[in-house]
């Protein structure tokens, strides 16, 4: 039984976790009309982790994805994080605002998070799958005996053997067109930035694993490509972002609808790590500095506060405003009525 059967799902979309977007209403509302929606936890810790599992629960019968964060412990050096803040205080200062003291690593891994592990435990969602990197085998085997399925991230062949060896049972392919964070699992390996396209179709031929094509899908007809290189569903974040029940707020939803959805950029400056979102003010200061980038999560702790300080003052244009290639094709309509459409589009 493949493992969409596995699911019963009737739509081969699944919703991808974006942190900051992603609610337990918007993946509700995708599971009830047939994918697989997704709550994004790596942002929260193990308490907040279980009120998303049971208000998901509470407003769905159906499978979904609860997503976490594997990423290697944040190189903390003193000397970088002081520069990084320093190199940031004019544009603290255009808010009337300073920076923080210092910086703290804001998001823990799941890798050492005992106390998320023994939530997941508790909770046993049916699916759960992995941005960054990958547990080790004894977290892999624990949530296994649970009966969760595992998907993980991969950006290229090598990823996916590794996940393939983990034991995870589907790879996400992450194309370079993806929006949100890059996938990779060591973030100093050269990206070799493989599209979803030949990305999707290498990994379906040689990885020996189940294949959800992920990066630049915003519709049906993606979808329908996606299956025709072999993949058994596809991966959407950016086509959900406009959705009334996503967590963007108005200025990002502003952004999305403007120029700046065709202008898309790939930038470390807003957390730490790659990630690829609307070019905005941020992006376009982070295209400047010289400075040296803190490890994800520890500059995104900067990012928060200058985007907070900015926000106060009005200006929407500081915000992890995550967003992949297709961004233009967004569409707002209700996520259950999205997928209708998604539906629709793949079967003409």
């Amino acid at each position: 039984m493949s493992l969409i059967e596995q699911l019963g799902l009737t739509a081969p979309t699944i919703q991808a976790p974006m942190a900051g977007v992603s609610t337990p209403r918007m993946a509700a509302a995708i599971c009830n009309a047939g994918a697989l929606g997704s709550i994004a936890v790596g942002a929260t810790n193990a308490d907040g982790a279980g009120r998303m599992i049971a208000e998901t629960r509470a407003l769905t019968d159906r499978p979904f994805n609860v997503n976490h964060f594997v990423h290697a412990a944040p190189r903390r050096d003193k000397i970088v994080e002081t520069a990084w803040l320093h190199a940031l205080t004019l544009q603290f200062e255009a808010f009337g605002a300073t920076p923080p003291a210092g910086l703290a690593a804001i998001y823990q891994s799941f890798a050492d998070d005992d106390a998320m592990l023994s939530a997941l435990l508790a909770n046993a969602p049916r699916v759960v799958s992995f941005h960054f990197g990958l547990p080790d085998a004894e977290r892999i085997r624990a949530l296994k005996q649970t009966g969760c399925l595992l998907l993980a991230s991969a950006t290229n062949l090598d990823e996916a053997l590794a996940c393939k060896t983990a034991g995870v049972d589907a790879i996400v392919a992450q194309g370079w067109e993806a929006g949100g964070h890059r996938g990779m699992l060591d973030p100093d390996d050269e990206d070799s930035r493989l599209g979803t396209l030949a990305l999707t179709r290498l990994l379906v031929m040689r990885s020996g694993l189940p294949v959800i094509a992920a990066g630049g899908i915003m519709d049906g007809r993606g979808v329908r490509a996606a299956l025709d290189l072999g993949a058994i569903a596809a991966q959407l974040g950016t086509a959900f972002i406009a959705c009334p029940e996503s967590a963007a707020d108005a200025g990002y939803r502003a952004a999305l609808s403007s120029d700046a959805a065709h202008h898309t950029t790939m930038t470390c400056a807003v957390s730490g790590r790659p990630a690829r979102c609307l070019r905005n003010r941020f992006t376009e200061w982070g295209e400047q500095t010289t400075a040296v980038i803190p490890d994800y999560p520890v500059a995104y702790d900067a990012g928060k506060a200058l985007n907070a300080a900015a926000k106060a003052a009005g200006e929407t244009g500081f915000g992890a405003q995550w967003a992949g290639q297709g961004a233009p094709l967004a569409r707002a309509m209700p996520a259950a009525d999205l997928i209708a459409a998604l539906i629709e589009e793949m079967r003409a």
